[in-house]
């Protein structure tokens, strides 16, 4: 085991990828935590939906991804805030309408341009090899930016979590601060994409969080485990990619998988010691 970290980390791109995995992993974790409670986890893959598109346009013209699909997901995520706050089209009707249009857009971009190249193949499934040096400097920055942005505003971000009612009844701008989840989310989202890619950035949201809400009850210590779940699972599941030339979001979503298992089953037996402890 030893020689295979040391392997991983002689190599400059694997490098890369545990920096800005681990970034993302842990802004993913926690806003995962909001978007589970508030029933809206699937807007993670909504927006992945989207920045496919917003990537297939980008390769077609020629232009750099990432200038193209963070500000393109970025108004996708106003935009379905918007339609599910103010219309009757609510929640996951809105995530599909968005997310299905945007897909079938890429999809039709690219089978009128370069067709399913080694790019877009590794923007729908991921690839550690995507992560450029100017990929790496974007994508710290902006998880770092986000990584701020809730630590500013988490009780604020706590408030509109478990009570948006009670939270505008003492004043607090709900509306502001649900944009705010918004777009951290399309951020985290569209830097995830080059190493989860579009179809599994969606479980750096999901997993962590219910795998904590098994054993933790609070807020705050489901945010933190979460967080810690979110990295450990990214490293192991980095490992197990190289150690066996697996891909590695599926890797990552595996490792992830069995934690909740274990996690489930720890909650499972505490809460039947503690109802053994009531009768007793």
């Amino acid at each position: 085991m030893l020689n295979l970290l040391q392997q991983i980390f002689s190599y400059d791109f694997l490098v890369r990828a545990m920096i800005v995995g681990s970034l993302v992993s842990v802004c993913a974790s926690l806003l995962g935590v909001t978007l589970v409670l508030k029933r809206y986890s699937m807007i993670g893959d909504g927006l992945a939906h989207v920045g496919f598109g917003a990537l297939s346009v980008a390769l077609a013209m020629n232009v750099a991804p990432l200038q193209i699909s963070i500000p393109v997901v970025m108004i996708a995520a106003i935009l379905l805030l918007r339609i599910s706050e103010n219309s009757k089209i609510k929640g996951d009707a809105a995530i599909a309408l968005i997310s299905s249009s945007a897909i079938a857009i890429g999809v039709i971009v690219t089978s009128l341009t370069s067709g399913l190249s080694v790019d877009i193949y590794s923007y729908m499934f991921g690839s550690i090899l995507a992560m450029g040096r100017q990929d790496v400097v974007l994508s710290v920055v902006l998880s770092i930016v986000v990584l701020v942005l809730f630590v500013l505003f988490y009780h604020k971000i706590f408030a509109v979590t478990f009570d948006e009612n009670f939270a505008r009844a003492t004043g607090t701008k709900s509306g502001i601060y649900n944009m705010l989840i918004a777009l951290l989310t399309a951020c985290t989202i569209v830097v995830g994409m080059r190493i989860m890619g579009t179809m599994l950035i969606s479980s750096l949201i999901i997993f962590p969080a219910l795998s904590s809400m098994r054993v933790f009850k609070s807020f705050r210590n489901v945010v933190l485990s979460s967080a810690i779940i979110s990295i450990v699972c990214f490293f192991w599941g980095i490992v197990a990619s190289f150690g066996w030339s697996l891909p590695t979001g599926a890797s990552i979503v595996i490792v992830n998988l069995i934690v909740l298992g274990l996690f489930a089953f720890a909650g499972f037996m505490i809460s039947k010691i503690n109802r053994r402890k009531l009768h007793e």
